[in-house]
């Protein structure tokens, strides 16, 4: 028999998303209950992408604050719809996928949070469209931890260069480092993978006041948990709390 296509009334109803949440956050908490670290240190970003703005409804029903996107004209869409904390808003909108600096001012203008920052040109150019909209954005730098040609991020050896080259941009204040996995079984691939990313935050020695690797982004649905178990402080969620996109 073909498969059914999801039912969005159905999936992403307050209590379906409700009852994912909560397996989520009860997963969260025996991962961190492993290696003695308090769940008050994990944020969850929900990854909204592609799902119709009832999935943010459901989702801040269920205490979710953070929200995910990768396009930057969708979340421009959507924080008009539902403003985000930098608009005065209830809910922190994340611009989480690849940039391309021709679009950089939709980041200025929107987003509550950027997490794939991942070159100069980049930084340069969103650096001047925040300083236009008289402001700091908060930025994660994005870090090709798996090697994959087809990822973007920084390759690693090039990552404490960069981040003492952003000392010189007053509009972006560079908090944590954002790294994706590669997606295979082998868990030790990728709990190595993860574990690079948090060495990496730690042997970095800058001292500027805009550069301080506060957070590791690691971790999605498919292994979130050993992400947590090496340092994640936000776990991006899309499947898990959404169910499957159509």
């Amino acid at each position: 028999m073909p498969e059914t296509a999801p039912n969005p009334a159905t999936q992403l109803s307050p209590q379906a998303v409700q009852d994912r949440v909560d397996t989520v956050r009860e997963r969260i908490a025996q991962a961190c209950e492993r290696v003695g670290r308090d769940t008050d240190e994990i944020t969850i970003v929900a990854v909204s992408k592609t799902f119709p703005m009832q999935a943010i409804t459901s989702g801040v029903a269920a205490g979710l604050t953070h929200f995910g996107e990768n396009r930057a004209r969708a979340l421009r869409d959507r924080v008009e719809e539902r403003p985000g904390q930098w608009k005065g808003g209830d809910v922190c909108w994340h611009m989480i996928g690849h940039l391309q600096t021709n679009k950089a001012k939709f980041v200025a203008r929107h987003a509550d949070r950027f997490e794939a920052l991942d070159s100069p040109r980049l930084a340069e150019e969103l650096d001047k469209r925040a300083a236009k909209n008289d402001r700091v954005i908060p930025c994660f730098v994005q870090v090709n931890i798996s090697g994959a040609d087809q990822k973007y991020g920084l390759p690693p050896e090039d990552l404490h260069g960069f981040l003492n080259a952003c000392e010189a941009y007053e509009h972006l204040k560079i908090d944590g480092l954002m790294g994706m996995a590669s997606f295979v079984d082998d868990s030790e691939t990728v709990r190595s993978e993860f574990a690079h990313l948090r060495t990496l935050a730690e042997t970095y020695t800058g001292g500027a006041a805009n550069v301080s690797l506060e957070h590791l982004s690691m971790g999605m649905s498919n292994d979130f948990e050993v992400a947590i178990e090496e340092g994640s402080t936000m776990v991006r969620i899309g499947s898990a709390i959404f169910g499957p996109r159509s």
